[in-house]
């Protein structure tokens, strides 16, 4: 029995493989008797879907084209449509619909388009699982053409306007032309509009220059650049600024002779190029490709060249984003160090990332600073901004910073003068900055931080812990405030142990806390590599793959296994007044200086005998006191202790009474010390005592 037969006597089964008398069986057919339409039994077990002769003469396939399998529909269905049909019936059949209908398009033979209609019936067993849909498939064109059918054209206009409005939304966040391509590409825009791929060009200096190929293999030799003036449908729509419809095969071999040969195999039978127009000039030119389509009704013309403008506006977006990005970056790499010295009894790694979102730059910066007698100072900082501005102070501070440590000051003082240079700048920025000042021969570090994140300290073993610094003010805000006392702190760092600084870009995220950030990067540091370098890189890559919207600056430092030299090490301090922090501090680096330049004999000597000279220097004259302890090469290697002060009084050595309680200080230095003296300095004078040490051996 076939479609077009009515009744049936019991027992009877239509082709379909129903009972004749089933209910939808008699549907489908007495249906199909008034619409002339075909029906299909799809075996969802087998995958098989039978279609009888007038449900194939719908999709104008011909019986001998057709093998039963569904897949070999798809000629006749475009993506678009095929996607949609898909997801309708893949519902159906989960959500335990008994039927469903849709409209959809196919393509016929000659390549024009058909409305057609399907109406489908899901056969499930006793446990809702689908067996089978059996239904019919109709010619829609004139139904469409009634009042009621216009609503489903409306719907599909809408869905296409819905497309480019989504399009253009996700080009609204694209920063980079990367990125215009990438949206482009990625949110299906393009598929959903039928095409089956893009292309893509900029104009540059009169010149095509292509960005976006088309689909794999398409590239054609010769085209990565083009002229203006040549025949290509990219140059041609730069030149007239007006788009380029390409409605078959045969006009696009005639109207470009030269470019069709190559890509006449890739089944190419229509396309679109559009000029990208930015403020009345061609920025570029975008072709759309077709592989299933013919020709171009005004609203696919007219929602293409909207999707076209879209695009012209994020693509001059992101190349005025570039170019500032790329300015800024510049100004601040112009800023940064060109080079980092060779520091003998070190090993230095830094590194600088601009950030990938957000922001475009910021103020951070580093900085190695060779110092007299084998020291070494060392900065990281960061200027309050992300902009030029913030790059432009930054390279001014840093400048200053180096100039104060240069001069031989103190770490503190460094500190106190370069807070007080950016507070006279002419501007309303303030910056956090960390400064080291290492003297490798003897590991002592001596580190003063203002508003700063704390550095950590990785150990030999591969552990590694934060290293909290007391710290000061932002530099800026403590000169605004009269706050310029910058505590130092004092550690020891052993060979093979390494000094991390970098700025808050590498542990703060939105939303996260700061403590977590530290936890998460010291994991990084234990886990990391033993190579400095690597291990650098590694935290960077970090960084780039969190792309975060700040910039980050990275200095490590490791101290190398050195032979301390025979004479020239120094180390210097400066003590304030009513501070045992400081005082502390001192005694730390006097004893860390004593037994890594090997006067371990006289280490209690020594250091008693300093312990007094700055306890006299505290307490008989105004202000604080700076202690220098360093080596004095010759015939006899000595030992030598200074300590200054702001009073020219010079000291008198007198005796002690019998219950009194100052007095011995001097007395206790003349009998600890080999020789001691007293200096006059321009601001004040300076005591120093000198200590008779063993020659080291070339081998310790």
């Amino acid at each position: 029995m076939d479609a077009g037969t009515g009744g049936g006597g019991a027992g009877e089964l239509c082709h379909c493989g129903e009972p004749a008398g089933d209910e939808e069986c008699r549907f489908l057919h007495s249906y199909g008797r008034d619409l002339r339409m075909g029906s299909f039994d799809w075996d969802l077990g087998t995958g098989l879907m039978h279609m009888d002769a007038a449900a194939l003469d719908v999709f104008d396939l011909r019986p001998d084209e057709y093998d039963n399998r569904p897949e070999t529909l798809a000629a006749r269905v475009p993506p678009a449509e095929s996607l949609r049909l898909d997801a309708l019936v893949s519902q159906a059949l989960k959500n335990g619909s008994v039927n469903y209908g849709v409209y959809f398009r196919i393509r016929r033979r000659d390549g024009g388009l058909r409305w057609t209609h399907t109406q489908g019936f899901v056969r499930r067993d006793d446990s809702g699982r689908p067996l089978r849909i059996i239904g019919v498939v109709r010619d829609a064109t004139q139904e469409l053409a009634e009042s009621t059918a216009r609503v489903g054209l409306d719907a599909e206009r809408r869905r296409t306007t819905s497309v480019v409005e989504a399009t253009t939304a996700a080009l609204a966040h694209a920063r980079t032309v990367k990125d215009v391509i990438d949206v482009m590409r990625d949110s299906r825009g393009p598929e959903y509009l039928g095409a089956t791929s893009l292309v893509m060009g900029l104009l540059e200096a009169g010149r095509i220059h292509l960005i976006a190929e088309g689909p794999e293999g398409s590239f054609v030799p010769g085209t990565r650049w083009t002229r203006v003036d040549e025949q290509y449908p990219m140059s041609e729509v730069v030149r007239t600024l007006a788009p380029r419809f390409i409605e078959s095969p045969e006009d696009f071999a005639q109207s470009y002779p030269g470019l069709w040969p190559n890509i006449s195999g890739l089944g190419i039978t229509s396309a679109a190029y559009l000029p990208l127009i930015a403020q009345a000039r061609p920025i570029g030119a975008i072709g759309l490709l077709y592989s299933d389509k013919r020709g171009f009704n005004s609203d696919e013309r007219n929602l293409l060249v909207a999707l076209g403008s879209s695009i012209a506006q994020s693509l001059q977006r992101a190349m005025l984003y570039e170019q500032e990005h790329d300015l800024a970056e510049g100004l601040q790499q112009a800023m940064l160090p060109r080079r980092i010295p060779e520091v003998p009894g070190a090993q230095l790694a830094v590194r600088y990332r601009s950030a990938r979102f957000g922001r475009d730059i910021g103020g951070d910066w580093y900085d190695v600073i060779p110092l007299p007698g084998g020291r070494v100072g060392v900065a990281i900082g960061d200027v309050q901004g992300h902009d030029t501005h913030a790059a432009a102070v930054m390279g001014q501070l840093r400048i200053v910073l180096r100039a104060y440590a240069a001069e031989g000051h103190t770490p503190a003082t460094v500190m106190a003068r370069a807070s007080v240079f950016l507070h006279e700048l002419d501007t309303e920025r303030f910056a956090t900055c960390t400064y080291a000042e290492a003297d490798l021969s003897t590991g002592v570090l001596q580190i003063v931080r203002a508003g700063h994140v704390d550095p950590l300290v990785r150990l030999s073993d591969g552990s590694c812990h934060r290293l909290p610094v007391e710290g000061g003010l932002p530099l800026g805000l403590s000169a605004e405030f009269g706050r310029l006392e910058y505590p130092v702190s004092t550690i020891e760092l052993d060979p093979g142990q390494t000094l991390l600084l970098y700025t808050d870009g590498l542990v703060e995220q939105p939303g996260a806390d700061l403590d977590d950030g530290m936890r998460l990067l010291a994991s990084l540091v234990r886990s990391g590599p033993e190579d400095l370098e690597a291990l650098a890189d590694r935290l960077c890559d970090v960084v780039d793959e969190r792309a975060g919207d700040d910039d980050v600056a990275l200095l490590l430092l490791r101290r190398c296994a050195m032979e301390v030299p025979q004479g020239g090490g120094r180390l210097r301090q400066h003590v304030a007044q009513n501070d045992p922090e400081a005082l502390s501090s001192s005694r730390h680096m006097i004893r860390a200086a004593v037994r890594a330049w090997g006067a371990r004999e006289r280490s209690d000597e020594i250091e008693l005998a300093a312990d007094e000279l700055i306890t006299n220097a505290l307490m008989h004259t105004d202000g604080g006191a700076i202690i220098t302890i360093r080596v004095l090469s010759g015939p006899e290697r000595r030992l030598r202790v200074e300590v200054e002060d702001r009073s020219s009084a010079l000291p008198r050595r007198r005796e002690a009474g019998a219950s009194g309680v100052s007095g011995r200080g001097l007395m206790l230095v003349d009998r600890l010390a080999d020789v001691w003296g007293v200096e006059s300095r321009g601001s004040g004078k300076c005591v120093w005592c000198e200590f008779v040490v063993p020659q080291r051996d070339a081998g310790r």
